[in-house]
């Protein structure tokens, strides 16, 4: 699925990074090493290169990192790729200064995996960004997220703030705001919004 939506001629989710990232990423510690989970075609790797991070982006579907790839050579900036799936995917120890997840709708067994590395792989001064659809969003008037048949795949911060040890949370949020990135995200959405430092031992 993911190597033909990310072939098509224009990019599935707009070649502009996501708005919660533009408003959150100088949280991130300037000059930092970023992982991208979940990808895509680069748009959010291409922005926080522009910015100067050192920016890997990590997906399961090379046909959209070839796209991210190319994005980067457009705006003149470099980024690390690396096509994995995120089941066998190790985030490491320590590596990251900035851990990005944009729509990263994965099955719940793997997205608990992923997140429960969360905190290990970020440096003491780390941050991680995300923002998913809620649920809710099955009742709003836009298009994004996945498709009721797989209502599991949809987020909530119910469940991150169990998923996410070891992480204290800058903001926490379910709202609705409006979306326009390509075809795939437009219009009055649902999302769950967070930004989390490593929490200091004994908090």
């Amino acid at each position: 699925m993911w190597d033909q939506r990310y072939d098509e001629e224009e990019f599935a989710y707009g070649s502009a990074a996501n708005d919660f990232l533009k408003q959150e990423f100088l949280r991130i510690p300037k000059g930092g090493r970023v992982l991208c989970l979940a990808e895509g075609q680069g748009r959010n790797a291409v922005f926080l290169a522009m910015q100067g991070y050192q920016v890997t982006a990590v997906d399961q579907s090379a046909v959209g990192l070839q796209k991210a790839k190319i994005l980067a050579l457009e705006y003149g900036v470099e980024i690390s790729t690396e096509v994995a799936d995120l089941n066998d995917y190790d985030l490491g120890c320590k590596a990251w200064e900035g851990i990005v997840s944009i729509a990263a709708h994965v099955p719940p067994l793997l997205r608990k995996k992923v997140h429960g590395q969360i905190a290990n792989a970020l440096t003491s001064d780390g941050i991680f960004i995300l923002e998913a659809y809620t649920q809710r969003q099955l009742e709003m008037d836009g298009v994004g997220g996945p498709p009721p048949s797989q209502g599991a795949l949809f987020m909530s911060l119910d469940a991150l703030q169990v998923e996410l040890k070891g992480l204290k949370f800058i903001i926490g949020t379910e709202i609705e705001r409006n979306i326009s990135e390509g075809k795939y995200h437009q219009g009055e959405s649902a999302v769950v919004q967070v930004v989390a430092c490593k929490a200091v031992e004994g908090e």
